[in-house]
């Protein structure tokens, strides 16, 4: 078994858990075709999972829910990277991306973004050692968009989306992150303004746009280190989830 089949079992896994779910029914038919027996004996003798004596129930071992931590960690920051810097469909891109990544890379992608909290689904991305040191150094830098006052302004961090259709809609108003959105009314309904036009929003869709309360600063190591990754560099990007 090659290590991004692995890597699809603890995802799955991984996500199996976040629902409440451990048994190896289930694995196979998230899984369907991909499914295989022996493969799952493999990892088990890997001590990456453990499988019940009846062979019914399988849970990820503390080594096991380690790997797939990071595993789940790059897939949903490289979701919300390729979302909030190119608005592509991100699924496939990010599948390939969690595979070869390295995690200094993606807290690096994670830094650049903000820390955020959730994948452009609503799904909890595991934290970083950098959230860990965000959060003893930072206070109050991302909040959400409600929480400004009436005629303020503030740059859109990131979007936490519940559904395509809202993502979409968000990206038709250019409400994405980098742009600058102005607050002009709570009641009856919010009303913002971002690139020239007023946008009436109801209360969930503004409660999910994060903006920076204030400019976002960078350590100069971390500045250097962004740059020798050229974090900022799209043709690189483009490269790295291969496409136009």
């Amino acid at each position: 078994m090659n290590k991004q089949e692995k890597d699809e079992y603890l995802e799955r896994l991984w996500v199996m858990e976040e629902s409440g779910q451990d048994t190896v029914e289930e694995l196979k038919r998230t899984m369907g075709s991909y499914f295989d027996n022996e493969k799952l004996e493999g990892i088990a003798n890997e001590k990456l999972v453990t499988l019940s004596e009846s062979g019914t129930k399988v849970v990820l071992t503390k080594n096991g829910r380690k790997l797939s931590r990071q595993i789940i960690r790059a897939h949903r920051i490289g979701e919300r990277l390729l979302y909030d810097v190119y608005g592509k469909d991100f699924e496939q891109g990010a599948c390939e991306f969690e595979h070869t990544t390295t995690i200094e890379l993606v807290d690096g992608i994670c830094t650049l973004l903000g820390h955020p909290k959730e994948c452009p689904h609503g799904l909890p991305i595991p934290e970083g050692e950098c959230c860990r040191n965000y959060a003893e150094t930072a206070h109050n830098v991302v909040k959400h968009l409600n929480e400004l006052e009436v005629g303020q302004s503030a740059r859109v961090a990131y979007i936490n989306c519940r559904s395509d259709g809202q993502m979409h809609r968000l990206n038709g108003f250019q409400i994405k992150p980098g742009a600058t959105i102005t607050l002009h009314q709570r009641t009856p309904c919010h009303v913002v303004e971002c690139e020239g036009a007023s946008i009436a929003l109801d209360e969930e869709i503004v409660s999910n746009i994060c903006v920076w309360s204030t400019s976002p600063e960078f350590k100069p190591e971390q500045r250097q280190s962004l740059q020798a990754k050229e974090l900022g560099n799209k043709a690189w990007w483009k490269r790295l989830f291969n496409f136009n």
